[in-house]
């Protein structure tokens, strides 16, 4: 008997394909994965895309019913478990996510996905 240890990819690819449904939101997706190694802010946000910061919260929690932080979130936990999994070190991966320090990173993987670093990093083979 085998145990496949891999997570799903499930949870990224509804909001990905609802995010391309709703103009606003593909921007904003785009807009996000761009600037991902930054700090995120609603009204950043909603100016680089020419639309009041109301109109993109409650479009994006109307689409993908979360919020545009929360979003965001799963998009760098995403990058970052890519980046973990091919080996990176923290640090960089921290920075290349938009957070300043490791102890944030560590502490949004394990809330997540409900695993840490390393089991990551096992999981992988990397």
């Amino acid at each position: 008997l085998l145990i496949d240890n891999r997570s799903s990819q499930a949870q990224y690819i509804i909001p990905d394909f609802l995010a391309h449904a709703d103009p606003l939101v593909a921007r904003f997706e785009r807009w996000a994965r761009e600037n991902l190694s930054r700090g995120f802010a609603l009204q950043e946000a909603a100016a680089a895309l020419r639309v009041h910061a109301r109109t993109l919260q409650r479009r994006t929690e109307l689409v993908l019913g979360k919020s545009p932080l929360a979003f965001v979130q799963d998009l760098r936990v995403q990058r970052a478990r890519q980046l973990v999994a091919n080996g990176c070190d923290l640090d960089t991966v921290a920075a290349q996510v938009g957070y300043a320090d490791t102890s944030t990173l560590r502490s949004l993987l394990r809330r997540k996905l409900g695993r840490g670093v390393r089991e990551l990093r096992r999981d992988a083979g990397a």
